[in-house]
């Protein structure tokens, strides 16, 4: 009996080859390129100060996340987002009616904040021409 065991594992197992296409991967390399360069697009305007809307949605966000950062340790804001991430679209999928409808009750505030703010603070800022130099 030990015989036929032995025999048995002698033999090397059989390992499939797997071959990866060379244009799945020139495709995923030249998208992956192109939402890079298109963030980096993005994040020029933002520091330009041309989209001001962007500007300060980026400024709020990093507010938030320094609230955040100083509450807790990296660790547990980690588990936090893994645990948001994993749970959001699931409460999402089963309430998505009610959801919506209290997002576009809230988006329609904010349009309000947004213009009473842009009338009363923004417009009253003073901007210079803005030039590109060409190199």
């Amino acid at each position: 009996m030990s015989s036929k065991f032995c025999n048995h594992f002698r033999s090397p197992p059989k390992i499939p080859e797997v071959i990866i296409p060379e244009d799945l991967v020139v495709n995923i390399a030249l998208s992956t390129r192109h939402e890079i360069n298109r963030a980096f697009a993005n994040l020029r305007q933002i520091a330009l100060g041309r989209d001001i809307k962007k500007f300060l949605i980026v400024i709020a966000g990093l507010w938030l996340l320094s609230i955040l950062g100083s509450c807790c340790n990296f660790l547990t804001l980690f588990y936090i987002v893994f645990v948001v991430l994993h749970t959001v679209p699931v409460i999402y999928e089963k309430y998505e009616d009610q959801i919506d409808t209290y997002g576009e009750k809230g988006w329609i505030e904010v349009k309000k904040q947004y213009a009473v703010f842009d009338a009363k603070v923004l417009s009253k800022v003073p901007r210079g021409p803005l030039k590109d130099k060409k190199n």
